[in-house]
């Protein structure tokens, strides 16, 4: 059998384990080739092809469910699932997505973007299954690296307690998330895929039985009793945790063993209450590169298969945000060494690897632990120390209370630093940057600012830095403007206040951020068409510049507000708001992200899509000043 002939999981059933291992080598042909080609995560996915092939041949997916935590580990599950066909479309417009998506597939029984999720799905799904009366299997497979989420750990502390809910909890052991795994859990993971010592007698009888002159074929049931009594000895070492917990223990597991994979998950089945099954995989398996770089590898842009290496960019780029920002953050942490750059378990993706590398003693990963990460930072700035939390916008998310209860309410001087703000593109709208404006300007003693350029963050890390309570700046994905940039001497920005770019007489339009330079391209087009705009860069959100900005609307008599973000609470909701006080009763527009999810695409295909390029701005603002005469009939 063909992969591309495999349209449901169940047709796994029957195969012998040469063919399953032809399919996995399969897997991995259109994973690889697929990501070569249109970029996308390439490690986890690799790493798990036998664990999903093992996994499967013992479940009925026409009732039996399988929660994956974070989707990136599950293209070998979309490759079996009916999306062979469409593969080539991953990550594209319309296409097939990077995550799980409830709405893609009916064996995509959980949609997964962020980790640390799957444990508490799967549980929900067994409780309701019990209540209601049914009898399928329910399986979570999990990162080693997710289980530092406390979410995980939450969901692991309930099902423990329930010993009567059959649920089976697959841990995908690679020892990595994106970047290395850290803490205390991974590092006890690891004792335990090294007990070799033990693993290396269980796995060796035979050998070490076969010149005794007692051995025939009558001591195979002898020896298999002696492994199993070897195996349940060591449990204390390697399960205790698990075991202590209320969960049956299961593993190490080879996971690149088909035989051991599908005999391992058949008995655990059969087990009642909740089952771990401890499986060790390798990141990136079967391809060399890959295997041997984990954290470069974890996802790619378009490369070459021969030689990993990314395809050439047609011209030099401009830096990027993350590495401005990287960059700039170390020279000012080497002049204070009160500041401490702090990454749940984004190191690499948000620049703070670079600080790691240069001062070692400033440089703190919780983890895939948002929640830590805050009231971590928060307890610093009770002691003088001057944290920067880097965390994605859509990753921050999952702090909010902590951000109010542990740092706003007690007004505590920590700096937020919201890396992939606005639309990221490929990963589809669980990791959207679309809502940190919203979220963060409702909340008291915040200050919310974001750079029109790599140039004016370099000042605004400065002002943050320096900055006597909470502060947060968004800054988007992808590269700067090739601006110039300074090495060191920057000034902060006065909290608060805004800067006019260009002067007109007949509409305001205000820029926030990423939406500052489209403003000023989208008023270039008006001025060709008899409209002169005044450009406002707002640089802030909150507070917001209403000494600058609400006598030019009184005088323009019509604004428009442009921000990456949704629209609801948002940026222009300040500015309406901030009017609306003033009783200044202007028509306002807001342009930005509406009250919708935006899927997968690249950006440029996702900003058309929501009017946002310059030139759909000017026709929407030529429409709004230049209105359509009345035909008259």
């Amino acid at each position: 059998m063909h992969l591309s002939e495999i349209t449901h999981p169940n047709q796994l059933h029957g195969l012998s384990i040469t063919q399953l291992k032809q399919i996995a080598r399969q897997i991995r042909e259109k994973h690889l080739e697929t990501v070569a080609t249109s970029g996308g995560h390439l490690g986890p996915g690799l790493g798990v092809v036998e664990l999903t092939l093992g996994l499967y041949q013992t479940l009925d997916l026409d009732h039996d469910k399988v929660i994956w935590d974070v989707g990136h580990q599950a293209y070998p599950h979309k490759l079996i699932t009916g999306r062979y066909d469409r593969f080539h479309t991953l990550r594209q417009k319309g296409g097939v997505a990077g995550y799980l998506k409830r709405c893609e597939s009916r064996f995509d029984h959980f949609g997964a973007g962020h980790a640390s999720t799957s444990i508490s799905a799967a549980l929900g799904m067994a409780l309701a299954r019990d209540r209601q009366g049914e009898t399928y299997k329910v399986a979570a497979v999990i990162g080693d690296g997710a289980l530092t989420g406390g979410m995980a750990l939450e969901a692991i502390n309930h099902a423990g307690h329930l010993p009567k809910t059959n649920l089976l909890v697959v841990l995908n052991d690679n020892e990595m998330s994106i970047s290395p795994n850290v803490g205390a859990i991974p590092r006890y993971l690891n004792k335990m895929r090294l007990s070799p010592p033990l693993q290396f007698l269980t796995d060796n009888l035979e050998e070490q039985f076969k010149n005794l002159p007692f051995v025939g074929d009558s001591l195979t049931p002898e020896l298999s009793r002696i492994k199993e009594g070897m195996k349940r000895l060591a449990v204390p070492k390697v399960g205790a945790v698990f075991e202590e917990l209320g969960f049956t223990y299961m593993g190490p597991v080879d996971g690149h063993n088909l035989e051991e994979l599908i005999a391992t998950f058949t008995a655990a089945h059969k087990h009642p209450g909740p089952v771990l099954v401890h499986v060790a995989t390798t990141k990136g398996k079967g391809y060399a590169i890959a295997e041997a770089d984990q954290v470069g590898y974890h996802a790619q842009n378009p490369f070459n298969l021969a030689t990993g290496k990314a395809a050439p960019a047609s011209k030099p780029k401009p830096p990027a945000y993350a590495k401005v920002f990287a960059h700039t953050l170390t020279k000012l942490a080497e002049d204070n060494p009160k500041i401490i750059g702090i990454t749940a378990a984004m190191a690499t993706g948000t620049g703070l690897d670079k600080l790691q590398q240069k001062l070692p003693d400033q440089y703190i990963d919780v983890g895939i632990a948002e929640q830590h990460a805050v009231t971590l930072a928060a307890g610093m700035a009770c002691e003088g120390l001057r944290p920067v939390c880097a965390i994605y916008s859509t990753f921050l998310q999952r702090a909010f209370d902590q951000i109010i209860h542990d740092v706003c309410i007690q007004n505590l001087p920590v700096f937020f630093c919201l890396d992939r703000a606005g639309i990221v593109g490929a990963d589809g709208p669980t990791h959207q940057g679309a809502y940190d404006i919203a979220y963060l300007r409702c909340i008291p003693n915040m200050v919310v600012m974001a750079p029109k350029d790599e140039a004016e963050l370099q000042r605004m890390l400065v002002t943050g830095v320096q900055h006597s309570g909470p502060i947060a700046m968004r800054y988007p994905r992808g590269n700067g403007y090739g601006v110039p940039l300074m090495e060191e001497g920057w000034e902060p920005l006065p909290i608060g206040k805004a800067e006019i770019l260009r002067q007109g007489d007949d509409i305001l339009l205000l820029g926030y951020g990423a939406m500052v330079y489209p403003a000023m391209q989208a008023a270039e087009i008006l001025g060709e068409h008899g409209i002169e705009a005044t450009v406002v860069n707002a640089r802030f959100a909150k507070p917001l510049d209403q000494e600058l900005i609400l006598p030019i609307a009184r005088r323009m008599r019509r604004v428009v507000t442009l921000e990456e973000g949704c629209i609801m609470g948002g940026f222009g909701s300040a500015v309406v708001e901030s009017l609306m006080d003033h009783e200044v009763m202007v028509p306002v527009t807001r342009l930005g992200i509406p009250d919708l999810l935006v899927d997968h695409a690249t950006p440029e295909q996702a900003y058309a899509t929501l009017g946002l390029t310059p030139p759909q701005i000017a026709e929407r603002i030529l429409q709004l000043v230049q209105p359509q005469p009345v035909a008259v009939s």
